[in-house]
C-alpha cells in the first residue's frame, strides 16, 4: 500500500514524511482492517511529526482522523460488515481494567494506545483499529466532512463540556484559535444558545470564518472581549494566551486548554484565578464523548469547512496547517 512514513521527527518544512510503498497491516483478534478514504490533519499530527511529542513508535504512519470502509476483520468481531463506513479517532485502545477505565474515565487510561502516535494511523491506504473503538458513521455525512469531526470535533465537544456551558441561552463562550476544532465548537455552542467571542490572529481566513459562523465578536489573539465570559477554550498551542484569557473570564468560569501540547505558560498574578476561576486541560476523549458528539453534531447540522490535499502532499498540508493557511480543516484524500 501507499503511505506517508515518518522515520525521524523534524521541522515539517524539511519534508520528513516519505511517501512510499509499504506492507498493508493485518487485523488482529477483535480488530478491523479499514480501507482509508480520507484522513483529516490537525495540530497533534504536527506535534508528532516535528517531535514536540516524544517518539513512541518509529517508523510511524501518522494520522488519527480517519474515515474508511471495513475491508477485513480478525476473529471475534461482531457488528460490522464488509464495506461498512467507519471513523477512527485518536484514542485507539485502552486497557479496560485500570482505575480510570473502570470508573468511566478511559481518556486517562494508564496504558493507552493512540492512533498515529503509538500505532500506525491514516496517512495510508489501510489502517487497523480495535472494533470496539471504531465509530459507525451516518450515510448522509460526506467522508471528507466527517473526518475533521473525529478529533477536532470530539475534542472541541469535550472542551465545551469542561467549560460547564450546556444548553444555557445567553451564555458567553470564548474561543482562542479558530482552526479545525474552533470552527466546529462554535457551531455546537450556538446550537446550545450561547454567544461566542472569538480571538484569533488570521483576519482573512479564521476571523472571516468566525463571522460567517455567527460569532458575536471577533478580535485578534490578545484582544479583550467587550464582555466577561462564562467559559473559554484555548485551541492554539500558545501558553502566552492563558493570562489574557483569564482576564476575560467572569467569576466562577473555567478556562479549558484544548491541546495535547502547549508552549510554556508565563507567570501570572493570583488575582487572575481568584474568584473561583479554574484552569483545566483536555486529555484525550472517551468513546462516550465521541458517540455523544456525533449525535449532537447531527442535530446541530454541523458543517465543516475543508481544504483537500492528495495523500502524497501530506508534508505540504502540514506546512499549510503550521502557517495558518487552512480555512477550517485540512483533509488528505486517499481514494
Amino acid at each position: 500500500m501507499k503511505a506517508c512514513i515518518l522515520e525521524s521527527a523534524s521541522d515539517v518544512r524539511t519534508h520528513p514524511l516519505k511517501y512510499t510503498d509499504t506492507e498493508s497491516p493485518l487485523p488482529g483478534s477483535g480488530e478491523l482492517l479499514v480501507k482509508v478514504i480520507c484522513c483529516a490533519i490537525c495540530r497533534t499530527d504536527l506535534h508528532v511529526v516535528e517531535g514536540d511529542l516524544p517518539v513512541r513508535k518509529s517508523p510511524l504512519i501518522p494520522g488519527h482522523q480517519i474515515v474508511g470502509e471495513v475491508a477485513g476483520y480478525g476473529e471475534g468481531v461482531d457488528g460490522f460488515a464488509m464495506g461498512d463506513r467507519v471513523g477512527i479517532a485518536w484514542l485507539n485502545r485502552t486497557c479496560g481494567h485500570c482505575r480510570f477505565c473502570v470508573s468511566g474515565r478511559e481518556n486517562l487510561c494508564e496504558t493507552p494506545d493512540f492512533t498515529g502516535w503509538t500505532r500506525d494511523g491514516g496517512f495510508a491506504e489501510h489502517a487497523v483499529v480495535p472494533a470496539d473503538f471504531a465509530y459507525p458513521l451516518p450515510a448522509d455525512l460526506a467522508s471528507e466532512h466527517a473526518a475533521p469531526l473525529l478529533c477536532a470535533g470530539i475534542i472541541g465537544y469535550r472542551g465545551l463540556k469542561l467549560t460547564g456551558i450546556g444548553n444555557w441561552a445567553g451564555a458567553r463562550l470564548g474561543i482562542y484559535g479558530f482552526g479545525a476544532a474552533g470552527h466546529v465548537a462554535i457551531q455546537l455552542a450556538r446550537f446550545r444558545g450561547a454567544d461566542v467571542y472569538v480571538a484569533t490572529r488570521d483576519r482573512e481566513r479564521h476571523q472571516a470564518l468566525a463571522v460567517e459562523l455567527g460569532a458575536a465578536w471577533v478580535g485578534d489573539t490578545f484582544d479583550i472581549p467587550p464582555v466577561k465570559l462564562d467559559g473559554s477554550i484555548i485551541f492554539a498551542p500558545a501558553g502566552e494566551i492563558v493570562p489574557p484569557a483569564l482576564r476575560a473570564l467572569d467569576r466562577g468560569a473555567s478556562l479549558v486548554l484544548g491541546g495535547i501540547h502547549m508552549s510554556p505558560i508565563p507567570e501570572f498574578e493570583y488575582g487572575l484565578i481568584y474568584g473561583e476561576r479554574v484552569i483545566r486541560s483536555v486529555a484525550n476523549n472517551t468513546r462516550a464523548d465521541g458517540r455523544e458528539f456525533l449525535e449532537e453534531a447531527a442535530k446541530a447540522e454541523v458543517k465543516t469547512s475543508i481544504r483537500r490535499f492528495p495523500l502524497a502532499d501530506a508534508n505540504e498540508a502540514l506546512i499549510a496547517l503550521k502557517s495558518d493557511a487552512i480555512r477550517g480543516a485540512g483533509v488528505l484524500m486517499v481514494e
